[in-house]
């Protein structure tokens, strides 16, 4: 086990370091830079080859990227060239507005869709499952922002519970720390349409994978030998759901990274101030530091993830075994 978690944790930092060199490689290879938008505005040459040499984008792309790399190793990762802060400072409130957003809207949305999984596969050819999936999956067949414009339109227009758009009233963010709006009830109110979105969306991709995991999981021997003991109902369910929640389990990162990356329909719908507008704003103004780093978040959060669920696999099933 010892010698799978240095091998595996070698191949994980070997594939983050790959990563960053792709995304750094494909920026840089795109057509253009951040001038080109000012060179559009009507920015004389020389003022452009002054701001290019400023920023290093006159220089050959190998010493571009062993500055990129070390910068990065000393915990900096850059300066915006287009907005003029350092791209922490920039990013790292809407990187925390967007995760707010997706990370406990994803994981309710996996907990309820292992539920829904779990019934609908114990319950094989019935109604109840028919029932039971029918909504799930028309839901998550339409677009994020057809979902979240019927939520806006339904909830917000017409009954008027909830607020149609951002993340606070006007005045709302006033407090003395920097997490006191997130803890206020106006947050509360504004939440609630952007969670039930993320939740609707994706709420089918674990029911469904967690109703064919079941429904595998109980045609094999050691549920029947449950069954022919006379363990209660409610105990082999538990036991079904534990061997048939790996495949969730698996996925869970990729679809919290895929959400964190894809969640611009739904904060462009509900106007949150989280990481979508920004990244979009970014690559429109060519602003490489900005883009790498989100990019690399994402990529980072998906790699590290799948490699502690690798070493998680032990502990949720007893028959895997890691072979030397």
């Amino acid at each position: 086990m010892k010698r799978y978690v240095v091998v595996r944790g070698l191949q994980t930092v070997f594939t983050l370091w790959l990563v960053l060199t792709a995304l750094f490689v494909m920026f840089r290879s795109m057509p253009g830079d951040f001038t080109s938008q000012m060179a559009v505005s009507g920015a004389s040459q020389e003022s452009l080859a002054a701001l290019r040499a400023q920023w290093g984008l006159d220089e050959p792309l190998y010493v571009q990227y062993w500055r990129y790399i070390t910068n990065l190793a000393q915990g900096n990762l850059g300066e915006s060239p287009v907005y003029r802060v350092p791209v922490w400072e920039f990013v790292k409130m809407r990187i925390f507005n967007t995760f707010i957003l997706v990370a406990p809207a994803m994981t309710f949305t996996y907990i309820l869709g292992a539920l829904i999984g779990t019934i609908a596969g114990s319950k094989r050819g019935s109604r109840l499952e028919k029932l039971g999936l029918i909504p799930v999956i028309g839901a998550g067949s339409f677009p994020a922002f057809f979902i979240s414009i019927v939520l806006v339109v339904v909830f917000a227009s017409w009954l008027n519970i909830f607020p149609t758009s951002g993340m606070l009233s006007a005045g709302g963010s006033e407090a003395g720390t920097w997490w006191g709006p997130y803890v206020t009830p106006d947050f509360g109110i504004h939440y609630v349409l952007p969670f039930v979105a993320v939740v609707c969306r994706y709420l089918f991709i674990p029911s469904l994978i967690m109703r064919t995991s079941v429904v595998e999981v109980m045609g094999q021997d050691h549920t029947e030998y449950h069954r022919l003991t006379g363990l209660p109902v409610g105990k082999r369910l538990r036991h079904v759901a534990k061997h048939a929640s790996l495949p969730v389990i698996t996925i869970y990162p990729v679809s919290l990274a895929r959400a964190l990356g894809g969640l611009v329909l739904i904060e462009t719908v509900f106007n949150w101030p989280g990481i979508g507008f920004t990244l979009v704003e970014a690559v429109l103004g060519r602003d490489y530091p900005v883009v790498q780093f989100v990019f690399f978040l994402v990529a980072a959060f998906v790699i590290i993830s799948n490699f502690l669920i690798d070493l998680l696999y032990g502990v949720i099933d007893p028959r895997i075994r890691v072979e030397d």
